[in-house]
């Protein structure tokens, strides 16, 4: 099995006759993805040519929902458009929305994430993620398919780039479903969610956690930990060299303090029963070893 997404998964992208759109489109495609419509207003009608394949663009995600039955939408639309976009996914009843873009507002986030919580029909990944990928089954954004196979394992992260390397570095496991949730101070899917949803996953078998500076989701992510999830979790923080202060990279990652550092946030995580690397090769390892003895 896997966590939101999966073989069933029929994907439409806002923004794919967009240079970012178009690009990862095909990467997708050529990862096995069902990628089944494009939207771009003005351009319905048109296709977009995929590894060959003629995927049909709309001009509103509506028009494409009802042409193909598509259940998962990524956006890959500037950050102004981003809102509007997010609303037009809402508005079709999509069960899954994959927010890529970075630089939204986040504003504008709070109030297309309320939308959507309202609407209870749409889940939300990101803004500012990589997207989600379930090896041998689904890619939405764009994390590389080819890194590592589907497995025992079941991922979480708030970075990107780490997304991929622990993806990799564990490419011998294998995983369920890798999440890039995002690094924005407000985003759609957090680590508790997907925590519980690889709880009730059958096939994983063990969660890696990665989480960095800033912020308090990580503290919380330990306290449901501790009362929730009976799985194996190795974490890992990102930032334990990180001046105080200081803005690093993702819009969330300020510390202030002691609140938000990543020596917090891994006491934090151990008092739970987590095990936490101090570099994503040490996490990888714990994984390892946690998979070995089971």
């Amino acid at each position: 099995m896997a966590i939101y997404l999966d073989e069933n998964s029929r994907i439409l992208v806002q923004g794919i006759t967009g240079s970012e759109g178009g690009k990862h489109t095909r990467r997708m495609v050529a990862g096995g993805s069902n990628i089944v419509a494009g939207v771009t207003p003005g351009k319905g009608g048109q296709t977009v040519d995929a590894n060959g394949t003629a995927i049909p663009v709309f001009n509103s995600v509506q028009d494409a929902v009802d042409a193909t039955g598509a259940n998962v939408s990524v956006v890959f639309v500037p950050p102004k458009f981003t809102k509007a976009a997010v609303y037009e996914v809402v508005d079709a009843q999509v069960p899954l929305g994959v927010v890529i873009t970075e630089g939204v507002p986040v504003h504008d986030t709070a109030q297309f994430f309320t939308y959507a919580q309202n609407s209870g029909t749409t889940r939300l990944i990101g803004p500012n993620c990589p997207g989600l990928i379930s090896p041998g089954k689904s890619n939405a954004g764009i994390i590389p398919a080819d890194i590592t196979k589907p497995g025992r394992l079941g991922l979480v992260s708030k970075s990107g780039t780490l997304t991929y390397q622990m993806m990799f570095e564990c490419r011998d496991i294998g995983f369920t479903t890798c999440v890039g949730i995002g690094g924005d101070p407000v985003i759609g899917t957090t680590h508790i969610d997907c925590l519980a949803a690889f709880e009730e996953d059958p096939d994983t078998e063990v969660i890696i956690m990665i989480g960095e500076i800033g912020g308090d989701a990580e503290e919380r992510a330990a306290a449901f930990i501790k009362e929730n999830v009976t799985k194996p979790v190795v974490g890992y923080v990102a930032g334990f060299t990180a001046p105080e202060g200081k803005t690093m990279g993702h819009a969330g990652a300020i510390v202030s303090g002691s609140s938000g550092t990543a020596a917090a946030k891994a006491e934090a995580l151990e008092a739970a029963g987590v095990r936490v690397g101090k570099t994503p090769s040490e996490t990888a390892r714990l994984a390892r070893e946690i998979v070995a003895s089971l």
